[in-house]
Parts: C-alpha cells; structure tokens; sequence
C-alpha cells in the first residue's frame, strides 16, 4: 500500500502537468541552449549586414549596413516594451494581451506556459526573430530610402504588422495556430511576412534612378551568407526550445537544405550563364535555408535536401522574373524570402512527419489534404495581411515625414547624405595618385 502511494505521489506532478495543472519545472540544459541559440540569431542581424552592405554600390555600402544593425537597438526596445506580449500575451486569437506590457512580470526565474525555459529567456530568444524580420526589408529598399522614414516604418511594422502574426501563428491562443498550422521556425511569420512588405514597400518607394549595378564588395556578400548560415542554425534548431531529438532533426534539416540550395543554384547559373558565381551561390544558400524555415522541425533528412532543392529552383525563377513585373527590389528580397517562405509553408504541409516531430499527429489529424490546404491559408493571410498593411504604413510614413531621398542625395550617394560619414576614404600619396587604403 505504501508503495502505491508512493508511485502516485511522484506521479502526480506529471498528470498534473499534462492537465495543465503545474507548469513544467526549468531545465538548465535547454535554458542553456536558448540563450547560446539566442546569441547565434543575433549574430545574423549584422551578418546581414555584411550581405546586403556587399550587394550595393560602394557609396550606399554604410548606410545599407546601418539599416541593419540600427534595428538591434529599435528592434530591441519596441520588443520589450509592446511586441512581446502583443504576439505572446494571453490572446483572442487576433492578439495578445497586456500581460507584459512595458516589459513587467517578465519573470527570470518562471517558465513561459508549457515549456521549460525561463519567461525571460524565451522573450530574449524571439526577441532576436523580431529584430532580423523587418531588417530583411531594407534589402528591397536599398540606395534610396530616407533613414528618418524606415526607422518610423520599421518601428510601426514591428507592432502592427509582425506581433499580430507572430500570435496568429505561434501563440497557442492564435487562430491559425489552432486550426493545426506548421511554422517551425518563421516561414510565414518571418520570411514570407517580410518578403511581402518588401514587395510593397518598393513598389511605394519606385525604382531606383540607377538600378543596374554590380556588387561593390563580394568578400562581405560571401562573409555575410556564412556568417547567416552559422545564425541559422540557432534560428531554427533554437526554435525547439529544448535540447533532444527536434532540436537535432530541425539542425540536421536546416545544414541540408541550405547546401542543396547552394548547390542547386550554381548549377541553375552554370546552365542559363555558362558560369556559377560567388554571389549566386550565396543567394543560393539564403533561399534553401528561407525554404527549410518553417519546416526545419517537422520534417526528415530526406524531404529537407527536396525543400532545399525545390526553394532553391523557385526562388531562382522568382528573381528572374522581377524584370518584367516593373519592380525594383534592390537586393531581391521578394524573390528569395517572400517566395521561400510561401513555398516553405506549403512544403511543410506536404512533408511533416510524425517520426521527425511527434507534435505533428494533432496537424494531421484531418488528413494531409487538410493540412496542406491549411497552410496554404497561413501563407494567403499573411501575404495579404502583410502587403496591405506595409504598403499603409509607407503611406502614412511618407504623408509624414517622406519616405524617398532627393535625387541629388541618390546620386552623390546616402553615406555621405544620410550619415556624414564614406566607407572607403581615399588618401593622397605623395606621388599625386589617390589610393584606397
């Protein structure tokens, strides 16, 4: 007797966990790898930096940068103060509430609901998702936006426009969370969200009045995209938010498809242009590893070298086709996030698998027709959503303050326009040539 009562006693915590009961005690080791994953996505902002500040003409290369690394600091207190909890808060399905509203009750030592991790930890870990999504954007926008108005753009997309999703898709209490959508780690909400504003915020802005040009420095591009692919890995095997079996399939899944997509744009480059360059290999590796994103936890090896390969292929095409729509997505943002994450979303559908991600039963529970077509829904709400939100907030930003440099500034270039300050500064010698240190 004794004895039973004992086994039920150690048991009880358990049941009582399942029943929602208890919150599941801190693990130190999975604690211990969301902050090292949260270091790693961190470290992705100003690699992008480097990838996008490789891209442009030599005399837009800072202040390129600079929309990148800016957004380490706005990104950080708007996610604080009200984009935490709007996405992650006690939520209607729409919205998270107030529940940590200025950043209170944040707590170091209590676990978010159902995990294992401090609330702390996890609010610094999807921290970082926040300040990476809207720095995606610049790409798009590159050589001719006013810096005043795409920190007052940013500032507006990341409340209005990236919170919502974020709890449509990743708060147990969004709707489209509970109609069973798959986001492991940011197909819809981080890639496709920002690829989509891009879309619109290029068309709002126009093209640039120089818009054929070659990469001023590649040495940044290809730094950039290793440094992105190191980041990526804390990106989307980070998102398990634990240590054991995902965390590794989601790592195992995210090395492949990145190098499939490497792989899978080179050869695209060698067919249609007789050679494969450094450039197109990077953008190669960006596109497989925006694919495998949202799938990253949910799917085997296998399928994920397929994903890789597919986004790879795709969002090739995609680029190619910018041309004959009229639009000037400077750095192709459009064609490798917005269609690798919409293809991503669709692709997870197709793939997920119970022996990846035991989570994925409940999502299949209606067949995979129904899943598949429910990401399809994701994928359709939050490009439209996002496309006519961000094209209102551009609207807004330019009744207010102007969203578009002056000519003169776009052709003596924005470092010196926008920031006082040139990349490269060029020294006199003695012998009356002028050198680039």
């Amino acid at each position: 007797m004794k004895r039973r009562l004992l086994i039920l006693a150690l048991a009880l915590p358990a049941l009582a966990g399942a029943q929602g009961g208890f919150a599941p005690p801190i693990d130190k080791a999975d604690t211990a790898w969301v902050l090292v994953a949260s270091v790693l996505v961190l470290l992705m902002t100003p690699a992008l930096s480097l990838f996008y500040g490789g891209l442009v003409r030599h005399k837009n290369v800072l202040s390129t940068m600079m929309q990148s690394i800016w957004l380490m600091g706005l990104g950080t207190l708007i996610w604080f103060l009200v984009g935490f909890t709007l996405a992650f808060g006690k939520s209607n399905g729409w919205i998270g509430g107030f529940d940590w509203l200025w950043g209170q009750n944040i707590s170091t030592s209590s676990p978010y609901p159902g995990q294992t991790i401090p609330l702390a930890v996890f609010m610094l870990f999807q921290m970082k998702f926040a300040i990476i999504t809207p720095a995606l954007i610049s790409g798009a926008v590159a050589e001719r936006m006013k810096f005043s108005g795409y920190v007052l753009f940013t500032a507006l997309w990341s409340a209005l426009i990236y919170a919502p999703i974020a709890c449509w898709v990743w708060n147990p209490g969004g709707w489209l969370n509970k109609l069973g959508v798959l986001d492991f780690a940011g197909g819809s909400v981080v890639h496709l969200a920002s690829g989509v504003a891009a879309l619109a915020a290029c068309l709002a802005l126009g093209p640039r009045t120089r818009n054929s040009t070659e990469p001023h420095n590649v040495p940044f591009v290809l730094l950039g995209a290793g440094l992105l692919w190191v980041g990526w890995i804390g990106f989307n095997a980070g998102s398990a938010l634990s240590t054991g079996s995902v965390a590794v399939g989601a790592f195992v899944a995210t090395q492949l498809a990145g190098a499939a997509g490497m792989i899978a744009w080179s050869g695209l480059e060698a067919l249609g242009k007789g050679k494969p360059s450094a450039v197109g290999a990077a953008t190669g590796l960006v596109a497989g590893l925006a694919t495998i994103t949202p799938a990253a936890g949910f799917v085997e090896a296998g399928p994920a070298i397929m994903i890789g390969l597919a986004g790879s292929i795709v969002c090739y095409m995609a680029v190619s086709l910018k041309s004959r729509f009229g639009f000037d997505d400077a750095l192709d943002v459009v064609g490798v996030h917005g269609a690798g994450g919409f293809l991503g979303m669709l692709l997870t559908g197709a793939f997920a698998s119970v022996f990846a991600n035991a989570a994925v039963r409940a999502s299949l529970a209606e067949g995979r027709g129904h899943l598949v077509l429910m990401q399809l829904l994701a994928g359709v709400t939050v490009l439209a959503f996002s496309f006519v939100g961000s094209l209102v907030l551009m609207k807004v930003v330019q009744a207010l303050i102007g969203v578009r440099v002056s000519a003169d500034d776009e052709h003596g270039g924005l470092d010196v326009a926008l920031h006082g300050e040139s990349a490269y500064v060029l020294i006199h010698t003695e012998g009356g040539s002028d050198a680039t240190p």
